[in-house]
């Protein structure tokens, strides 16, 4: 099971690096211990504080030729980590 699905890069979040807060989408069934094992293991930094939320899919709808085709964009997990003061996260480095 991969914990980290990919790095969350909104403007938001990106204002929140400075202060050593990163965003992350994981997977929905890992819980606060085993993020925090993940993120020290894949960018060596040492983890504060996790923070989780759940979000449910939007429903979505679309209209064709015969009827009206509604269904859901799936569900996912938000953790926002927070690193230890003077560490970073960089994101960018493999570009």
């Amino acid at each position: 099971m991969e914990i980290l699905k990919k790095p969350l890069v909104t403007e938001k979040i990106s204002e929140q690096n400075e202060s050593g807060k990163y965003g992350f989408i994981v997977d929905r069934k890992a819980n606060k211990v085993q993020i925090r094992e993940a993120v020290e293991k894949m960018y060596g930094v040492t983890v504060e504080k996790v923070r989780t939320m759940n979000y449910m899919g939007k429903v979505k709808s679309r209209y064709t030729k015969t009827r009206v085709v509604s269904g859901r964009k799936p569900s996912f997990k938000k953790a926002i980590v927070q690193v230890a003061e003077g560490e970073i996260i960089d994101f960018y480095s493999g570009i």
